[in-house]
Protein backbone atom coordinates (compact mmCIF):
# COMPACT_ATOMS: atom_id res chain seq x y z
CA UNK A 1 0.00 0.00 0.00
CA UNK A 2 2.82 2.42 0.87
CA UNK A 3 4.58 1.63 -2.40
CA UNK A 4 1.35 2.26 -4.34
CA UNK A 5 0.83 5.60 -2.59
CA UNK A 6 4.39 6.71 -3.36
CA UNK A 7 3.95 5.81 -7.05
CA UNK A 8 0.65 7.73 -7.18
CA UNK A 9 2.23 10.76 -5.47
CA UNK A 10 5.00 10.83 -8.06
CA UNK A 11 2.44 10.44 -10.87
CA UNK A 12 0.30 13.27 -9.49
CA UNK A 13 3.31 15.56 -9.21
CA UNK A 14 4.55 14.75 -12.70
CA UNK A 15 1.15 15.24 -14.37
CA UNK A 16 0.60 18.50 -12.50
CA UNK A 17 4.03 19.88 -13.40
CA UNK A 18 3.52 18.91 -17.05
CA UNK A 19 0.02 20.48 -16.91
CA UNK A 20 -1.66 17.30 -18.09
CA UNK A 21 -4.78 18.17 -16.11
CA UNK A 22 -7.22 16.00 -18.07
CA UNK A 23 -5.15 12.89 -17.39
CA UNK A 24 -4.79 13.86 -13.74
CA UNK A 25 -8.55 14.37 -13.37
CA UNK A 26 -9.25 10.99 -14.99
CA UNK A 27 -6.75 9.31 -12.66
CA UNK A 28 -8.28 10.87 -9.53
CA UNK A 29 -11.76 9.71 -10.52
CA UNK A 30 -10.54 6.10 -10.27
CA UNK A 31 -9.33 6.53 -6.67
CA UNK A 32 -11.04 6.55 -3.28
CA UNK A 33 -11.42 9.94 -1.55
CA UNK A 34 -9.23 8.79 1.36
CA UNK A 35 -6.39 7.91 -1.06
CA UNK A 36 -6.67 11.25 -2.86
CA UNK A 37 -6.62 13.07 0.50
CA UNK A 38 -3.46 11.22 1.58
CA UNK A 39 -1.69 11.98 -1.70
CA UNK A 40 -2.72 15.64 -1.75
CA UNK A 41 -1.54 16.11 1.84
CA UNK A 42 2.01 15.29 0.74
CA UNK A 43 1.91 17.51 -2.34
CA UNK A 44 3.79 20.83 -2.41
CA UNK A 45 1.53 23.59 -1.07
CA UNK A 46 1.54 25.47 -4.38
CA UNK A 47 0.24 22.40 -6.30
CA UNK A 48 -2.42 21.27 -3.84
CA UNK A 49 -5.19 23.82 -4.59
CA UNK A 50 -4.73 23.45 -8.36
CA UNK A 51 -5.03 19.66 -8.18
CA UNK A 52 -8.01 19.83 -5.80
CA UNK A 53 -9.91 22.10 -8.21
CA UNK A 54 -9.81 19.35 -10.86
CA UNK A 55 -12.07 17.10 -8.76
CA UNK A 56 -15.83 16.87 -9.52
CA UNK A 57 -18.00 18.51 -6.82
CA UNK A 58 -19.11 15.37 -5.03
CA UNK A 59 -15.64 13.76 -5.07
CA UNK A 60 -14.09 17.07 -3.96
CA UNK A 61 -16.36 17.23 -0.90
CA UNK A 62 -15.67 13.59 0.05
CA UNK A 63 -11.92 14.13 -0.35
CA UNK A 64 -12.02 17.34 1.66
CA UNK A 65 -13.70 15.55 4.59
CA UNK A 66 -10.88 12.97 4.70
CA UNK A 67 -8.13 15.60 5.08
CA UNK A 68 -6.42 16.73 8.27
CA UNK A 69 -7.57 20.04 9.75
CA UNK A 70 -4.41 21.99 8.82
CA UNK A 71 -4.71 20.90 5.17
CA UNK A 72 -8.38 21.89 5.15
CA UNK A 73 -7.47 25.28 6.55
CA UNK A 74 -4.83 25.82 3.85
CA UNK A 75 -7.29 24.86 1.11
CA UNK A 76 -10.06 27.10 2.45
CA UNK A 77 -7.66 30.04 2.37
CA UNK A 78 -7.08 29.35 -1.34
CA UNK A 79 -10.81 28.91 -2.16
CA UNK A 80 -12.98 31.60 -3.65
CA UNK A 81 -16.38 32.06 -1.98
CA UNK A 82 -18.01 30.15 -4.85
CA UNK A 83 -15.63 27.20 -4.45
CA UNK A 84 -16.12 27.16 -0.68
CA UNK A 85 -19.90 27.17 -1.06
CA UNK A 86 -19.73 24.30 -3.56
CA UNK A 87 -17.77 22.14 -1.09
CA UNK A 88 -20.03 22.98 1.88
CA UNK A 89 -23.19 22.26 -0.12
CA UNK A 90 -21.92 18.76 -0.92
CA UNK A 91 -20.94 17.91 2.68
CA UNK A 92 -23.12 15.91 5.04
CA UNK A 93 -24.25 17.72 8.16
CA UNK A 94 -21.99 15.92 10.64
CA UNK A 95 -18.96 16.60 8.45
CA UNK A 96 -19.91 20.28 8.20
CA UNK A 97 -20.17 20.49 12.00
CA UNK A 98 -16.76 18.80 12.39
CA UNK A 99 -15.28 21.36 10.00
CA UNK A 100 -16.74 24.25 12.02
CA UNK A 101 -15.30 22.80 15.24
CA UNK A 102 -11.84 22.38 13.71
CA UNK A 103 -11.42 25.82 12.17
CA UNK A 104 -10.37 29.11 13.83
CA UNK A 105 -13.07 31.72 14.52
CA UNK A 106 -12.35 33.98 11.55
CA UNK A 107 -12.59 31.03 9.16
CA UNK A 108 -15.79 29.77 10.82
CA UNK A 109 -17.48 33.08 10.04
CA UNK A 110 -16.51 32.77 6.39
CA UNK A 111 -17.71 29.15 6.17
CA UNK A 112 -21.07 29.96 7.77
CA UNK A 113 -21.53 32.96 5.46
CA UNK A 114 -21.38 30.60 2.48
CA UNK A 115 -23.85 28.08 3.91
CA UNK A 116 -27.57 28.49 3.29
CA UNK A 117 -29.92 29.48 6.11
CA UNK A 118 -31.23 25.96 6.71
CA UNK A 119 -27.71 24.51 6.91
CA UNK A 120 -26.62 27.23 9.35
CA UNK A 121 -29.65 26.51 11.54
CA UNK A 122 -28.92 22.77 11.65
CA UNK A 123 -25.22 23.36 12.36
CA UNK A 124 -26.06 25.68 15.25
CA UNK A 125 -28.52 23.13 16.66
CA UNK A 126 -25.86 20.39 16.69
CA UNK A 127 -23.22 22.72 18.13
CA UNK A 128 -25.46 23.29 21.17
CA UNK A 129 -24.87 19.72 22.35
CA UNK A 130 -22.02 19.02 24.75
CA UNK A 131 -18.72 17.80 23.32
CA UNK A 132 -18.44 14.00 23.27
CA UNK A 133 -22.25 13.59 23.44
CA UNK A 134 -24.23 11.55 20.91
CA UNK A 135 -25.95 14.74 19.73
CA UNK A 136 -22.64 16.37 18.85
CA UNK A 137 -21.60 13.58 16.44
CA UNK A 138 -24.91 12.76 14.78
CA UNK A 139 -26.07 13.72 11.30
CA UNK A 140 -29.60 14.98 10.68
CA UNK A 141 -29.76 13.44 7.19
CA UNK A 142 -31.72 10.19 7.44
CA UNK A 143 -34.70 8.60 5.69
CA UNK A 144 -37.95 9.00 7.62
CA UNK A 145 -41.07 7.01 6.67
CA UNK A 146 -44.64 7.01 7.97
CA UNK A 147 -46.29 3.85 9.34
CA UNK A 148 -49.09 3.84 6.75
CA UNK A 149 -46.73 4.03 3.77
CA UNK A 150 -46.69 0.93 1.56
CA UNK A 151 -43.40 -0.71 0.59
CA UNK A 152 -43.84 0.69 -2.94
CA UNK A 153 -44.41 4.22 -1.59
CA UNK A 154 -41.42 3.90 0.73
CA UNK A 155 -39.12 2.88 -2.12
CA UNK A 156 -40.35 5.84 -4.19
CA UNK A 157 -39.68 8.11 -1.20
CA UNK A 158 -36.15 6.76 -0.90
CA UNK A 159 -35.56 7.29 -4.62
CA UNK A 160 -36.78 10.89 -4.35
CA UNK A 161 -34.82 11.90 -1.22
CA UNK A 162 -32.09 9.29 -0.70
CA UNK A 163 -29.47 11.08 -2.76
CA UNK A 164 -29.14 13.71 -0.01
CA UNK A 165 -29.05 11.21 2.87
CA UNK A 166 -25.90 9.81 4.40
CA UNK A 167 -27.30 6.27 4.40
CA UNK A 168 -30.47 4.60 3.12
CA UNK A 169 -29.72 1.07 4.34
CA UNK A 170 -31.87 1.56 7.44
CA UNK A 171 -34.97 3.78 7.37
CA UNK A 172 -36.88 5.07 10.37
CA UNK A 173 -40.63 4.90 10.83
CA UNK A 174 -41.95 8.05 12.55
CA UNK A 175 -45.36 9.35 13.55
CA UNK A 176 -46.59 12.84 12.71
CA UNK A 177 -44.70 14.27 15.72
CA UNK A 178 -41.42 12.58 14.75
CA UNK A 179 -41.59 10.00 17.56
CA UNK A 180 -39.53 6.93 16.66
CA UNK A 181 -41.83 3.93 16.14
CA UNK A 182 -39.44 1.45 14.55
CA UNK A 183 -36.91 0.69 11.84
CA UNK A 184 -37.13 -0.97 8.45
CA UNK A 185 -34.25 -1.90 6.15
CA UNK A 186 -34.09 -1.25 2.43
CA UNK A 187 -33.70 -5.01 1.97
CA UNK A 188 -37.00 -5.64 3.77
CA UNK A 189 -38.79 -3.04 1.62
CA UNK A 190 -37.46 -4.43 -1.66
CA UNK A 191 -38.34 -8.04 -0.80
CA UNK A 192 -41.81 -7.19 0.61
CA UNK A 193 -45.07 -7.20 -1.33
CA UNK A 194 -45.66 -3.68 -2.74
CA UNK A 195 -48.88 -3.20 -0.77
CA UNK A 196 -47.46 -4.12 2.65
CA UNK A 197 -47.23 -1.18 5.04
CA UNK A 198 -44.16 0.04 6.89
CA UNK A 199 -45.98 -0.58 10.18
CA UNK A 200 -46.26 -4.29 9.39
CA UNK A 201 -42.70 -4.52 8.10
CA UNK A 202 -40.85 -2.48 10.73
CA UNK A 203 -38.95 -3.71 13.77
CA UNK A 204 -40.70 -2.07 16.70
CA UNK A 205 -39.03 -1.01 19.96
CA UNK A 206 -36.01 0.30 18.08
CA UNK A 207 -32.77 0.66 20.01
CA UNK A 208 -31.77 4.33 20.25
CA UNK A 209 -29.63 6.71 22.27
CA UNK A 210 -30.40 10.12 23.69
CA UNK A 211 -28.74 13.28 22.44
CA UNK A 212 -27.11 13.75 25.87
CA UNK A 213 -25.66 10.22 26.08
CA UNK A 214 -21.89 9.87 25.87
CA UNK A 215 -20.59 9.20 22.35
CA UNK A 216 -18.54 6.25 23.58
CA UNK A 217 -21.68 4.69 25.04
CA UNK A 218 -23.44 5.16 21.69
CA UNK A 219 -20.59 3.40 19.86
CA UNK A 220 -20.71 0.53 22.35
CA UNK A 221 -24.44 0.17 21.62
CA UNK A 222 -23.72 0.02 17.88
CA UNK A 223 -21.04 -2.61 18.47
CA UNK A 224 -23.27 -4.70 20.72
CA UNK A 225 -26.16 -4.86 18.21
CA UNK A 226 -24.01 -4.77 15.02
CA UNK A 227 -25.77 -1.64 13.75
CA UNK A 228 -24.48 0.34 10.77
CA UNK A 229 -26.48 3.35 11.98
CA UNK A 230 -28.04 4.26 15.31
CA UNK A 231 -31.02 6.60 15.83
CA UNK A 232 -30.60 9.55 18.19
CA UNK A 233 -33.69 10.87 19.98
CA UNK A 234 -34.36 13.83 22.25
CA UNK A 235 -35.86 13.77 25.74
CA UNK A 236 -39.37 13.30 24.26
CA UNK A 237 -38.32 10.36 22.05
CA UNK A 238 -38.48 12.49 18.91
CA UNK A 239 -35.91 11.43 16.36
CA UNK A 240 -33.38 14.14 15.58
CA UNK A 241 -30.54 12.29 13.84
CA UNK A 242 -28.42 9.18 13.39
CA UNK A 243 -24.86 8.11 14.13
CA UNK A 244 -23.36 6.21 11.20
CA UNK A 245 -20.75 3.48 11.27
CA UNK A 246 -18.02 5.66 9.73
CA UNK A 247 -18.47 8.16 12.57
CA UNK A 248 -18.49 5.30 15.08
CA UNK A 249 -15.09 4.11 13.80
CA UNK A 250 -13.72 7.65 14.10
CA UNK A 251 -15.02 7.89 17.67
CA UNK A 252 -13.46 4.54 18.58
CA UNK A 253 -10.11 5.68 17.21
CA UNK A 254 -10.40 9.03 19.00
CA UNK A 255 -11.33 7.44 22.33
CA UNK A 256 -8.57 4.82 22.06
CA UNK A 257 -5.97 7.48 21.21
CA UNK A 258 -7.17 9.61 24.12
CA UNK A 259 -6.94 6.71 26.57
CA UNK A 260 -3.46 5.76 25.36
CA UNK A 261 -2.29 9.35 25.83
CA UNK A 262 -3.76 9.60 29.32
CA UNK A 263 -2.30 6.23 30.32
CA UNK A 264 1.11 7.56 29.31
CA UNK A 265 0.51 10.84 31.21
CA UNK A 266 0.18 13.01 28.09
CA UNK A 267 -2.55 15.53 27.31
CA UNK A 268 -4.45 14.06 24.31
CA UNK A 269 -4.03 15.73 20.91
CA UNK A 270 -6.10 15.18 17.77
CA UNK A 271 -3.25 16.10 15.42
CA UNK A 272 -0.99 13.51 13.73
CA UNK A 273 2.46 13.31 15.31
CA UNK A 274 4.38 14.66 12.31
CA UNK A 275 1.99 17.62 12.01
CA UNK A 276 2.25 18.52 15.70
CA UNK A 277 4.75 21.23 16.54
CA UNK A 278 7.52 20.79 19.10
CA UNK A 279 6.05 23.52 21.33
CA UNK A 280 2.62 21.86 21.30
CA UNK A 281 4.11 18.46 22.19
CA UNK A 282 6.00 20.16 25.04
CA UNK A 283 2.73 21.72 26.26
CA UNK A 284 0.99 18.33 26.22
CA UNK A 285 3.70 16.57 28.19
CA UNK A 286 5.23 19.02 30.63
CA UNK A 287 2.29 19.49 33.09
CA UNK A 288 2.13 15.75 33.75
CA UNK A 289 5.90 15.46 34.04
CA UNK A 290 5.97 18.29 36.57
CA UNK A 291 3.15 16.71 38.56
CA UNK A 292 4.82 13.30 38.57
CA UNK A 293 8.18 14.85 39.45
CA UNK A 294 6.65 16.59 42.46
CA UNK A 295 4.82 13.43 43.52
CA UNK A 296 8.07 11.47 43.21
CA UNK A 297 9.60 13.64 45.94
CA UNK A 298 7.74 11.41 48.41
CA UNK A 299 10.12 8.63 47.35
CA UNK A 300 13.06 10.82 48.32
CA UNK A 301 11.46 11.64 51.67
CA UNK A 302 11.07 7.92 52.47
CA UNK A 303 14.70 7.15 51.55
CA UNK A 304 15.93 10.11 53.63
CA UNK A 305 13.90 8.89 56.61
CA UNK A 306 15.80 5.58 56.60
CA UNK A 307 19.31 6.95 56.11
CA UNK A 308 20.51 5.13 59.24
CA UNK A 309 19.45 1.73 57.94
CA UNK A 310 21.07 2.39 54.57
CA UNK A 311 24.30 3.55 56.22
CA UNK A 312 24.42 0.41 58.34
CA UNK A 313 23.90 -1.92 55.39
CA UNK A 314 24.65 -0.18 52.06
CA UNK A 315 23.86 -3.31 50.01
CA UNK A 316 20.15 -2.55 50.55
CA UNK A 317 20.46 0.33 48.09
CA UNK A 318 21.34 -2.02 45.20
CA UNK A 319 17.90 -3.67 45.32
CA UNK A 320 15.74 -0.54 45.49
CA UNK A 321 15.38 -0.15 41.67
CA UNK A 322 14.36 -3.79 41.25
CA UNK A 323 11.79 -3.47 44.02
CA UNK A 324 10.27 -0.29 42.64
CA UNK A 325 10.23 -1.49 39.02
CA UNK A 326 8.61 -4.82 39.91
CA UNK A 327 5.94 -3.06 41.94
CA UNK A 328 5.25 -0.51 39.21
CA UNK A 329 5.02 -3.21 36.51
CA UNK A 330 2.69 -5.33 38.64
CA UNK A 331 0.40 -2.39 39.32
CA UNK A 332 0.37 -1.39 35.64
CA UNK A 333 -0.67 -4.87 34.57
CA UNK A 334 -3.67 -4.81 36.91
CA UNK A 335 -4.67 -1.24 36.03
CA UNK A 336 -4.53 -1.75 32.25
CA UNK A 337 -6.62 -4.93 32.52
CA UNK A 338 -9.26 -3.19 34.66
CA UNK A 339 -9.30 -0.03 32.51
CA UNK A 340 -9.98 -2.13 29.42
CA UNK A 341 -12.78 -4.02 31.21
CA UNK A 342 -14.32 -0.73 32.36
CA UNK A 343 -14.18 0.75 28.84
CA UNK A 344 -16.01 -2.31 27.48
CA UNK A 345 -18.60 -2.16 30.28
CA UNK A 346 -17.49 -5.57 31.56
CA UNK A 347 -17.08 -4.19 35.10
CA UNK A 348 -19.06 -1.90 37.38
CA UNK A 349 -18.14 -0.37 40.73
CA UNK A 350 -20.18 -3.02 42.55
CA UNK A 351 -17.66 -5.61 41.28
CA UNK A 352 -14.75 -3.98 43.12
CA UNK A 353 -14.45 -6.62 45.85
CA UNK A 354 -14.63 -9.47 43.32
CA UNK A 355 -11.88 -7.77 41.33
CA UNK A 356 -9.74 -7.24 44.45
CA UNK A 357 -10.14 -10.88 45.48
CA UNK A 358 -9.16 -12.08 42.00
CA UNK A 359 -6.15 -9.75 41.79
CA UNK A 360 -5.08 -10.79 45.33
CA UNK A 361 -4.93 -14.44 44.25
CA UNK A 362 -3.09 -13.49 41.05
CA UNK A 363 -0.66 -11.43 43.13
CA UNK A 364 0.06 -14.39 45.44
CA UNK A 365 0.90 -16.59 42.44
CA UNK A 366 2.98 -13.92 40.68
CA UNK A 367 4.67 -12.91 43.93
CA UNK A 368 5.54 -16.47 44.90
CA UNK A 369 7.04 -17.16 41.47
CA UNK A 370 9.11 -13.97 41.38
CA UNK A 371 10.18 -14.31 45.01
CA UNK A 372 11.39 -17.88 44.55
CA UNK A 373 13.33 -16.98 41.39
CA UNK A 374 14.79 -13.91 43.06
CA UNK A 375 15.82 -15.82 46.20
CA UNK A 376 17.75 -18.35 44.12
CA UNK A 377 19.44 -15.53 42.21
CA UNK A 378 20.35 -13.64 45.40
CA UNK A 379 21.85 -16.72 47.06
CA UNK A 380 23.70 -18.22 44.08
CA UNK A 381 24.80 -15.16 42.09
CA UNK A 382 24.82 -12.23 44.52
CA UNK A 383 25.85 -14.43 47.47
CA UNK A 384 24.38 -12.09 50.06
CA UNK A 385 23.47 -13.02 53.63
CA UNK A 386 20.24 -14.98 54.08
CA UNK A 387 18.73 -12.16 56.20
CA UNK A 388 19.23 -9.62 53.43
CA UNK A 389 17.84 -12.02 50.81
CA UNK A 390 14.81 -12.65 53.05
CA UNK A 391 14.27 -8.89 53.43
CA UNK A 392 14.37 -8.36 49.66
CA UNK A 393 12.10 -11.32 48.85
CA UNK A 394 9.48 -10.62 51.53
CA UNK A 395 9.37 -6.99 50.41
CA UNK A 396 8.89 -8.09 46.80
CA UNK A 397 6.00 -10.38 47.73
CA UNK A 398 4.22 -7.68 49.73
CA UNK A 399 4.93 -5.04 47.09
CA UNK A 400 3.40 -7.15 44.32
CA UNK A 401 0.27 -7.81 46.40
CA UNK A 402 -0.19 -4.13 47.25
CA UNK A 403 0.63 -3.02 43.68
CA UNK A 404 -2.00 -5.36 42.19
CA UNK A 405 -4.64 -4.15 44.66
CA UNK A 406 -3.80 -0.48 44.06
CA UNK A 407 -3.72 -1.03 40.31
CA UNK A 408 -7.16 -2.64 40.18
CA UNK A 409 -8.96 -0.33 42.62
CA UNK A 410 -7.79 3.14 41.52
CA UNK A 411 -9.38 2.99 38.02
CA UNK A 412 -12.66 1.75 39.51
CA UNK A 413 -12.64 4.53 42.12
CA UNK A 414 -11.92 7.06 39.34
CA UNK A 415 -14.87 5.74 37.34
CA UNK A 416 -17.06 6.02 40.43
CA UNK A 417 -15.97 9.66 40.82
CA UNK A 418 -16.90 10.30 37.15
CA UNK A 419 -13.26 10.66 36.12
CA UNK A 420 -11.56 8.94 33.20
CA UNK A 421 -10.09 5.64 34.54
CA UNK A 422 -7.23 5.94 32.02
CA UNK A 423 -5.79 8.78 34.13
CA UNK A 424 -5.15 6.25 36.89
CA UNK A 425 -2.78 4.22 34.75
CA UNK A 426 0.92 3.49 34.79
CA UNK A 427 2.55 6.81 35.88
CA UNK A 428 0.32 7.52 38.89
CA UNK A 429 0.17 3.92 40.04
CA UNK A 430 3.95 3.59 39.67
CA UNK A 431 4.49 6.69 41.84
CA UNK A 432 2.14 5.41 44.56
CA UNK A 433 3.61 1.90 44.49
CA UNK A 434 7.19 3.25 44.62
CA UNK A 435 6.49 5.00 47.91
CA UNK A 436 4.66 2.00 49.39
CA UNK A 437 7.35 -0.47 48.29
CA UNK A 438 10.07 1.62 49.92
CA UNK A 439 8.10 1.88 53.16
CA UNK A 440 7.63 -1.90 53.24
CA UNK A 441 11.27 -2.52 52.29
CA UNK A 442 12.69 -0.40 55.07
CA UNK A 443 10.22 -1.72 57.64
CA UNK A 444 11.32 -5.29 56.86
CA UNK A 445 14.95 -4.17 56.87
CA UNK A 446 14.53 -2.55 60.28
CA UNK A 447 12.85 -5.64 61.79
CA UNK A 448 14.87 -8.44 60.20
CA UNK A 449 18.30 -6.88 59.96
CA UNK A 450 18.15 -5.47 63.51
CA UNK A 451 17.95 -9.02 64.78
CA UNK A 452 20.60 -10.15 62.28
CA UNK A 453 23.05 -7.40 63.23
Amino acid sequence: MKERTEILEETFRKLAEEKKYASLRDLMQTLYPADIATILSDMPEKLMPAIFRLLPKDLAAETFVEMESDIKEALIKSFSDTELKAVIDEMYMDDAVDLIEEMPANMVRRILSQADADTRKQINEILKYNDDSAGSVMTTEFVGLTPDMTAADAINQIRATGVDKETINTCYVLDDKYHLLGTVTIRTLILAAPEETCQSLMTANAISVNTTDDQESAVQTMSKYDFTSLPVVDAENRMVGIITVDDALDIMEEEASEDIAKMAAITPSDKPYLRTGVFEIWKNRIPWLLLLMVSATFTGIVITSFETALAALPMLIAYIPMMMDTGGNSGSQASVTVIRALSLNELEFKDIFRVMWKEFRVAILCGATLTAANFVKLMLLDKIPVAVAATVCLTMLCTIIIAKLVGCTLPMLAKRAHLDPAVMASPFITTIVDVLSLLIYFQFATMILKAYM
